[in-house]
C-alpha cells in the first residue's frame, strides 16, 4: 500500500508548481445536484494535469543521465518529462498511434522521445517495456504499478482531508491517483466515502474492483482517453480494494454534455477524464451532502468541441 509517510513527505517536497491546487464550491453546480461540491482544480500548471504530483516524487529518486521509459496517453508522459528535463534525466514515452496528437506535441515539447505503436494504450505499454528491457541503461516506470507515483498522487488528499467531506469523487484510470488519495483519506477523513468513476466504453477497473481481480477488456473507447484503461494493473487492484468504498460507471454521452457543463458554468476547458467525477456527481445523485471531485486534466485535442458538439445541453 502507499506509506502514509511518504505521501506526507511528498506533500512538502514535490515542485511546489503541482501543490495546494484551487478548490471551492461552486454554487451554479451545487444547485444543480441539490449538494455542495467541492471542485478541486489539477489543470493550472505547466503540464495542466495532476499527474505532476506522482512523476515528480517518483523521479525524486533517480540519479542524473539515466533513462526512463514509459508509457502513456500524454499526461503522464508530460509530467515524467518534464521532471527529468529539470534533473538531466532522459524520457522515452510510447504511445498510441491514434494518441491525442496535442498531448504528443506537448510532450515533445517537454523534451521526451515520443515513439508511436499500436492500437491502444495498452499495446504501447507493451512495446515500452520491450524497450526498457532489451537496454539495460533504461529504467522502466508504469503509472498504476510504483508506488511513489501513488503516494505523490495522494497529496491531493492531504489537501483536501481538512473538509471533511461525506463524499469524495474520483476518476479512475490506472488506480494511481485514487488509491494514494484513498490511503490518505481513510486515515484523516475516515468519515468520507471514496468513490471512484469509470468511463461505460472502459470499464476494466470498476470490474476489477468488484471481483477482486484484474480483468481485461477487448477495448477501451472512449472518448475519456485519460481513463481508457483495457488492462489493468494488478497491484493496483488490491490496492483500491482496500480503500475504495464504490466504483460507478458514467456513459459517454454523459461525459460528453459534462464537458460542455463545466465549461459554461465554471469558464474552464477540461478534457473528458477531468470531467468524470463531475458527470458521476450529476448522473448518480449520490447521498452525500457535502460532496467533492477533481478535475484532473486539461489537455484536449484540436478538435474535442467538434466531437461533442452533439452532446452539448440543449439548456445552454
Amino acid at each position: 500500500m502507499p506509506s502514509l509517510d511518504n505521501i506526507a513527505e511528498a506533500g512538502r517536497v514535490v515542485d511546489p508548481v503541482f501543490l495546494h491546487t484551487p478548490q471551492f464550491v461552486d454554487d451554479t453546480l451545487s444547485s444543480r445536484l441539490g449538494r455542495d461540491l467541492v471542485l478541486k482544480v489539477e489543470t493550472l500548471n505547466p503540464i495542466r494535469s495532476f499527474k505532476g504530483r506522482g512523476a515528480d516524487y517518483y523521479m525524486r529518486q533517480l540519479a542524473p543521465g539515466q533513462h526512463v521509459v514509459c508509457a502513456s496517453a500524454g499526461n503522464f508522459g508530460q509530467a515524467v518529462g518534464y521532471a527529468g528535463r529539470s534533473r538531466d534525466i532522459a524520457v522515452t514515452v510510447y504511445a498510441a498511434r491514434q494518441a491525442n496528437p496535442i498531448k504528443v506535441e506537448r510532450m515533445r515539447a517537454l523534451g521526451a522521445e515520443v515513439i508511436l505503436e499500436g492500437d491502444d494504450f495498452d499495446v504501447a505499454k507493451a512495446a515500452a517495456r520491450r524497450h526498457a528491457e532489451q537496454r539495460p541503461e533504461c529504467v522502466f516506470v508504469e503509472d498504476g504499478q510504483d508506488v511513489a507515483i501513488a503516494e505523490g498522487a495522494g497529496t491531493i488528499g492531504v489537501e483536501l482531508a481538512p473538509l471533511g467531506l461525506d463524499a469524495l469523487i474520483v476518476p479512475v484510470g490506472n488506480g494511481a491517483l485514487i488509491s494514494g488519495i484513498g490511503r490518505w483519506m481513510k486515515a484523516h477523513s475516515p468519515r468520507t466515502r471514496i468513490i471512484g468513476v469509470c468511463a461505460e466504453a472502459a470499464p476494466a477497473m470498476e470490474i476489477s474492483w468488484r471481483t477482486g481481480q484484474p480483468v481485461a477488456t477487448d477495448d477501451a473507447a472512449t472518448v475519456a482517453d485519460g481513463i481508457a484503461v483495457r488492462v489493468p494493473v494488478p497491484i493496483a487492484v488490491e490496492w483500491m480494494r482496500e480503500v475504495v468504498d464504490d466504483v460507478v460507471l458514467v456513459s459517454e454521452k454523459c461525459i460528453s454534455a459534462t464537458v460542455w457543463t463545466i465549461r459554461d458554468t465554471l469558464g474552464l476547458i477540461v478534457e473528458p477524464a477531468g470531467a468524470v467525477g463531475v458527470a458521476a456527481a450529476l448522473d448518480h445523485r449520490f447521498d452525500a451532502p457535502v460532496q467533492g471531485t477533481i478535475l484532473t486534466g486539461s489537455n484536449i485535442g484540436p478538435d474535442l468541441f467538434r466531437e461533442l458538439a452533439p452532446e452539448r445541453p440543449r439548456s445552454q
